[in-house]
């Protein structure tokens, strides 16, 4: 299939053609309006074809007709951690594609209610995804009614127009039946210091999972995200009077990588004394020796399915909420527990 001429500026015609679809077909998928319409496969053919050919869709006039000024907030707890790095790449990924810019803003305090950093809101953009905020911290930012795409957050909150999660306590089913199944039997949840959705979700998951293996202890540490704080508390968790535990299952990879490092201060040996399990699939997680095993999560793909989310809903909506899956890695952190 030919493309444009050297020099030209792609246009729809050209993607549908090298797409081998209609114009229309093209509107569709380029507006986000395929649903339905059209399969997934034909979509991916169409997006492709407008990345090979450098297709942009020219906006001017639809913008002036909606009002729209064609900008997203994306709220982030911190532009430190690397899961929330990777979130913004797959939204702004899929915006590039639609001609939407975005502004990344993160919440000041890490994790708390994030003020609007415009004089208005409601003037400056079409709609805010929010990353493991709670909606009502954000009322200054949807003054007005701006749309509000909420990611790792409660589903049956009324605030948010739809929600994009992943399935964390399937997570957690996961990482506890993989070390039912190599024997462990003494647990310790290293848990994030955190009041949100997100962690008491995964509590409650694996309270859930390890209930219903017979001789089977749990007992919980907290502490904040960081690797001297997971040091410190699988520490406390490991010197505690008392049978020592066998497997600690930690909130994210931070906290199973400061875990490792106090087994090896007190002399434990991963796994063959200890066995760690991680959150997240960080860099981190293969940074380390043995390396993690941990839960996969698909951040850009969150990325990805909040910014299609809210152009949905930009167009009228209604949305549905989105689970997305996500997997156990087996690597060497994890055995059959010694007793």
């Amino acid at each position: 299939m030919r493309g444009p001429r050297t020099g030209a500026r792609a246009t729809s015609r050209d993607v549908a053609r090298v797409a081998g679809v209609s114009q229309a077909t093209v509107s569709l998928v380029m507006g986000e309006k395929w649903r339905g319409r059209v399969s997934e496969r034909t979509a991916e053919s169409v997006r492709s074809a407008a990345r090979s050919l450098g297709y942009r869709p020219n906006l001017a006039a639809r913008n002036l007709r909606l009002g729209r000024t064609r900008t997203a907030l994306l709220v982030v707890p911190a532009l430190t951690n690397e899961f929330f790095a990777r979130v913004y790449t797959g939204a702004a990924r899929v915006a590039a594609e639609h001609g939407i810019g975005v502004v990344l803003y993160p919440s000041p305090e890490g994790v708390g209610p994030a003020r609007d950093p415009f004089a208005s809101a409601r003037a400056t953009l079409d709609g805010v995804i929010a990353s493991s905020m709670a909606a009502e911290a954000l009322g200054a930012l949807r003054e007005g009614g701006l749309p509000l795409v909420m990611l790792d957050s409660d589903p049956e909150r009324a605030e948010a127009a739809t929600t994009v999660n992943l399935d964390l306590a399937d997570g957690m089913r996961q990482a506890a039946g993989h070390l039912l199944a190599l024997g462990h039997r003494r647990f310790v949840h290293l848990a994030a210091d955190i009041d949100s959705w997100t962690f008491r979700v995964r509590a409650a998951a694996l309270a859930e999972a390890l209930r219903g293996t017979p001789g089977t202890e749990l007992s919980v540490v907290r502490a904040p995200l960081t690797v001297a704080d997971g040091l410190r508390a699988a520490e406390h968790a490991l010197t505690r009077p008392g049978p020592r535990p066998t497997a600690l299952v930690c909130d994210d990879d931070v906290l199973a990588a400061g875990t490792c490092k106090a087994a090896r201060r007190l002399g434990l040996r991963v796994p063959e004394d200890l066995s760690v399990t991680g959150f997240d699939d960080l860099s981190l997680a293969t940074a380390v020796e043995p390396e993690l095993t941990t839960v996969r999560l698909p951040a850009e793909e969150v990325g990805e399915a909040g910014m299609r989310a809210l152009m949905g809903v930009l167009d009228g909506g209604p949305v549905a909420p989105r689970l997305l899956p996500v997997e156990l890695v087996v690597r060497g952190t994890t055995t059959a527990a010694g007793g």
